[in-house]
């Protein structure tokens, strides 16, 4: 297992619901600077989480999450097909279009950017959190579009966001998918 290289001791949320956690994280997500993304890609390819040939499915960043792109660069950069998901109607999973450096980005749901490539199936997907636990429990938005993803077709998920995300316990749900690893501005690490 990798561990971090550093570490701050995580928010301990005592009996709290998701509704609670998200209120939360999202003040504590703000304090962050999404510039750090460039150390997060560097933890993330130096771990060698991603298989080479792996069909990477990322996203494009909203103003207060972590900045993935110069790790989605990279990929690009190494030869990884990637692409970005596309937000369809509440109650059904993401679906995913290819995505290159410069192409044409168009307004989504929630203030997303979604692309207007190929449709392609990842094999690995880029997970954005309000919340992550070493154990791969994840808090999103409350949307559940990515556990109706993964639901459908179960691959190998990073979770990606700052080390103030961290918590003792995210609570969960049966419906709620677990990450495998999770990668942060300090390490990037699979998840115990």
């Amino acid at each position: 297992m990798l561990t971090p290289t550093a570490r701050v001791a995580p928010l301990t949320m005592h009996r709290c619901d998701k509704a609670d956690l998200r209120r939360a994280m999202r003040p504590r997500r703000l304090s962050c600077d999404p510039r750090v993304g460039m150390r997060l890609a560097g933890h993330v390819l130096s771990a060698g989480l991603i298989a080479p040939g792996a069909v990477v499915g990322g996203y494009w960043p909203l103003a207060d999450e972590i900045d993935v792109r110069p790790l989605l660069l990279a990929l690009v950069g190494r030869g990884h097909r990637v692409g970005l998901p596309v937000t369809p109607a509440r109650g059904a999973g993401l679906s995913f279009r290819r995505w290159r450096p410069g192409a044409t980005l168009t307004p989504g749901r929630f203030g997303t950017l979604e692309p207007v490539g190929s449709p392609m199936l990842p094999t690995l997907l880029l997970v954005p959190l309000l919340a992550f636990d070493r154990h791969g429990r994840r808090l999103g938005y409350g949307g559940g579009y990515y556990d109706r993803t993964l639901a459908a077709s179960p691959v190998f998920t990073i979770g990606c966001g700052f080390l103030l995300q961290e918590v003792d316990r995210v609570p969960t749900e049966t419906h709620d998918c677990r990450l495998n690893a999770v990668a942060t501005e300090m390490a990037a690490f699979v998840v115990e």
